[in-house]
């Protein structure tokens, strides 16, 4: 199967070739010529001309369903008020920013029951904010790419960079899925390059900055740390940095030969260049995570550390990383989130003063990218539309059906009945006693119905290689004992066994009784044979115990052995939860 689909893929892209945009507003020398991005340094100040056309607890379960949530504090989004100047002089600037977007460009999420995303929407949206301000600039703080649906991802992931490019985004950050096919694929989509399936792709036309993602190699940067935007005459410093937790959570190819420094140093070092040159308006693009209540309330996460330990002449967080709303002020700093997707963007207005250069007001609003109420943008739908053309006999081959949905969402034991089907189908494929499926690396439901190619690749989208190894009943037992963190519990997706555990017990204790499917206690010192993807074998998301493992083999692609097993499932088929892991009341 795995054979099959490339072949096939790489048949159908043969002839493509990365298309071509042209920006509608770009970064500019102060004499308005146009610089390629592997020009920058560091060091320039790039003038932004920016007039927009008008038309243009640690005993809860995971909260992770896919990285969506559909219940916010907002019902609607209110028609913007721009506030008055505080003062006349001062110059009023737009920053508009997203984050988690993961190429999620032709599909639409509902939050409160009402369609939102999909990004057309998101441009229409954007556009009309940029419309009330000329001087605007669109940001992004990381995982624009990665994890993403066919549209975006057999294609390389060029479409998403390609819409970004047309909606004249003027700086970002990487995130962690920035990695997920290792930094000279990053690199290629970002200053451009030939890749054997779609061809020669221009690159982004943006910069992109990261101050804590170092070549060991060579002790460098792998991009500029920092770059200033100027608008309107007013230089703003734009810092990036990344999660120190990436190595954790990407494959350890896609993070070979790099070093993940420490955000707070990485952004001090860089703020204090930034104030030698004069620049007092500083902006973090922070790809951590972060969360706070509707009114800023509660703010917690890496964000709020890292803006109470930043320099006091850093001015604004954007954040990523957790899909969640943030809007607080925290030691002077405004830090925000706008959840994932292209579901919300955040719309922050600052004052700078002319005299001084410091931006003297700053204020946020998160706004919810609903469906109702506005016409998508033409330009992006066009390019949406080019783009599912170039996939379609790949994504809409049809697999099988199924008379009931499969939804991720774990119930109140840790256990969902898509995570047992994957499990199921990951333990058929390599023939093994049991089985381990990561939730994070499960990103959509399966609806009921036809089921199609391109669902099963929404579900599955990073092409993770299957491994068979030999564990030991007690190294299973500590590993289901590492779904208790300390910071948060992840619970793993399971075949081949049953257990309990006790939330009341202390971590490294909580698991109780585990059993075989013939009713038989997990021997202590017993080998059984396990399947696990490539990213948990290799002790991903903490589950450490799996590089204890022995006799580890490569199997078939994550996605082929879902395709297979729902192929070989009656069609339509009926799955219902497994009742696999039971929580002690």
């Amino acid at each position: 199967m795995k054979l099959f689909h490339c072949v096939f893929l790489s048949m159908i892209l043969f002839v493509l070739s990365g298309v071509m945009v042209t920006r509608n507003a770009t970064a500019l020398e102060p004499e308005g010529k146009q610089q390629p991005l592997q020009k920058y340094s560091q060091s320039e100040t790039v003038e932004v001309a920016r007039q927009k056309p008008a038309n243009k607890g640690d005993q809860g379960l995971s909260e992770n369903y896919h990285g969506h949530k559909s219940n916010r504090p907002e019902t609607q989004n209110p028609k913007k008020v721009k506030p008055p100047a505080s003062n006349k002089s001062f110059i009023q600037i737009q920053l508009l920013g997203i984050n988690d977007l993961h190429g999620q460009l032709n599909v639409t999420r509902n939050v409160g029951g009402k369609p939102a995303g999909r990004v057309d929407y998101l441009a229409a949206y954007l556009k009309q904010r940029a419309a009330e301000n000329k001087n605007t600039l669109l940001v992004q703080a990381g995982d624009m790419v990665g994890a993403s649906p066919p549209v975006s991802a057999l294609l390389q992931d060029e479409p998403t960079i390609e819409i970004l490019n047309t909606l004249g985004f003027d700086i970002g950050t990487v995130g962690n899925h920035e990695f997920d096919e290792g930094v000279t694929e990053l690199l290629r989509l970002i200053h451009g390059g030939t890749h054997p399936k779609t061809g020669n792709f221009t690159g982004s036309k943006f910069p992109w900055v990261v101050a804590n993602v170092v070549n060991k190699q060579t002790g460098k940067t792998i991009l500029p740390p920092y770059q200033i935007l100027k608008i309107n005459g007013m230089p703003i410093g734009f810092i990036g940095v990344v999660t120190t937790e990436t190595p954790a959570i990407v494959l350890p190819s896609g993070v070979a030969g790099l070093r993940f420094t420490d955000e707070v140093e990485a952004i001090n070092r860089n703020a204090a260049e930034l104030k030698k040159q004069g620049v007092k308006s500083i902006v973090v693009l922070a790809h951590n995570p972060g969360t706070s209540g509707p009114n800023g309330e509660n703010p917690t996460g890496q964000l709020v550390d890292i803006a109470n330990r930043v320099d006091d002449e850093v001015d604004i967080i954007f954040g990523g990383h957790n899909h969640a709303h943030m809007n607080a002020t925290i030691n002077n700093k405004l830090v925000v989130q706008s959840y994932s997707y292209g579901t919300a963007f955040s719309d922050v207005d600052i004052e700078i003063d002319p005299k001084t250069k410091d931006i003297v007001t700053k204020r946020a609003e998160i706004v919810t990218t609903f469906q109702e109420g506005i016409k998508p943008d033409p330009e992006i739908r066009k390019m949406i539309e080019g783009y599912e053309a170039k996939v379609e006999p790949i994504v809409n081959r049809k697999v099988g059906s199924t008379s009931n949905p499969l939804i991720a969402k774990q119930n109140e034991n840790g256990e969902s009945v898509l995570g047992d089907f994957i499990a199921d189908a990951q333990r058929a494929a390599l023939k093994t006693d049991l089985a381990f499926m990561n939730p994070g690396g499960i990103r959509a439901d399966i609806n009921s119905g036809e089921i199609s190619w391109g669902e099963i690749y929404t579900v599955q989208p990073f092409n993770n290689d299957l491994v068979k190894m030999m564990m030991t009943g007690e190294q299973i037992r500590a590993l289901l004992n590492q779904q208790w963190g300390a910071l948060k519990t992840n619970m793993l997706q399971i075949s081949g066994l049953t257990y309990s555990w006790d939330p009341n017990k202390p971590n490294g204790q909580k698991v109780g009784s585990i059993k075989l499917p013939d009713g038989t206690e997990l021997g202590q010192t017993k080998t059984y044979s396990v399947t696990a993807n490539i990213f948990l074998s290799g002790g991903g998301d903490g589950f450490t115990v799996f590089t204890q493992a022995q006799n580890k083999e490569i199997g078939i692609v994550d996605l082929d052995a879902l395709v297979n097993y729902i192929s070989g499932q009656p069609k339509p088929f009926n799955y219902s939860i497994q009742n696999r892991i039971q929580r002690i009341q």
